[in-house]
């Protein structure tokens, strides 16, 4: 807590009396970070066509999986107290998912039979077998396939 008060520019008593806990910081950081992840699917919308934007989309889901390595343990033990929402979580997220998925399906950008669980569950499992950033070569391949998948296909003659 002194190396982030310090990192901060804050006195530890103005860190703790913010965050009286670690349990209290690593949560408010982590509800950040889910804030900034699915805000920025509508913000990506704004500016990429869907499919561009759900490609950029799992960079920075990834980016947010490769910040939690230094706050695995606390986060673990704090979905199993219920002290965070994971349900919560999973379905802000699930709902940024399905916020570019509908864009891209309008658009005919993206295929109308996948799932944000389906996407979801690809992301989890690209970045568990290639975590960033040690791994970050592999992972983009993946993601490309992955995004290839997602395009629809032309109707066979």
């Amino acid at each position: 807590m002194r190396a982030i008060a310090s990192e901060a520019g804050v006195g530890i008593g103005t860190l703790y009396r913010h965050f009286p806990t670690r349990e209290s910081l690593v949560d408010a950081v982590y509800q950040d970070q889910v804030t900034r992840l699915t805000a920025g699917a509508r913000g990506l919308l704004g500016h990429l066509p869907p499919a561009a934007a759900m490609r950029r989309w799992m960079d920075l889901f990834g980016d947010w999986i490769a910040t939690k390595n230094g706050m695995l343990r606390t986060l673990l033990a704090m979905i199993e107290s219920g002290e965070i929402a994971h349900a919560q979580t999973r379905a802000e997220l699930l709902g940024a998912i399905t916020t570019i998925l509908d864009a891209g399906r309008a658009a005919g950008d993206l295929r109308s039979d996948v799932t944000a669980e389906d996407i979801a569950a690809s992301l989890i499992g690209i970045y568990t077998v290639a975590p960033r950033p040690e791994r970050e070569d592999m992972a983009g391949r993946l993601l490309n396939l992955l995004m290839d998948g997602l395009r629809p296909t032309a109707p066979s003659a």
